[in-house]
């Protein structure tokens, strides 16, 4: 497992490892509207994005940058999965203005942080994470961002979903 700092400190990892090359392993989380979501449920090329909460600087950040993008990504789904609760999803992205990301809550069953090996132990908040996955369902591109606060690597994970 990668090793991963929340604040400095370092936290453990929940979960396989996801490589490029693997298969996108499955998972259940929750809609903003508290419909089960699976992998299947997102056809085509997806960006997939784990972040601890919404309502932090960093995350609050990376979705509007990657909500921004999303209009230069063809045949792309960007889904951001947290433990946040669909309520609190849902209302967050109505009071940020983001329409073109999927949120998704992973709070129920940490079945997406366990699948993706990115579920903190001592916090039970998802690490900050980005997997691109092709229309086979195959990871083409993996980054576990090292330090939980700090952004990750926008140009290679764009370039990445372009080229999936």
């Amino acid at each position: 497992m990668p090793n991963i700092t929340f604040q400095n400190n370092p936290v453990t990892l929940i979960g396989e490892e996801v490589k490029a090359g693997d298969q996108a392993p499955d998972f259940t989380v929750l809609s903003n509207d508290l419909e089960e979501k699976s992998l299947k449920d997102f056809a085509g090329k997806k960006l997939i994005t784990t972040v601890p909460s919404l309502d932090t600087g960093v995350c609050d950040a990376e979705i509007r940058r990657f909500n921004e993008e999303a209009n230069n990504l063809e045949d792309v789904t960007i889904l951001t999965v947290s433990m946040d609760l669909p309520f609190a999803q849902k209302r967050w992205c109505g009071a940020a203005g983001v329409e073109n990301v999927v949120t998704l809550s992973d709070h129920r069953d940490a079945s997406l942080g366990q699948a993706y090996g990115v579920l903190i132990e001592e916090l039970r908040l998802l690490a900050r994470a980005v997997f691109v996955v092709n229309e086979n369902n195959e990871v083409t591109y993996v980054e576990y961002v090292s330090e939980a606060t700090n952004h990750p690597d926008y140009e290679s994970a764009l370039k990445a979903a372009k080229e999936a």
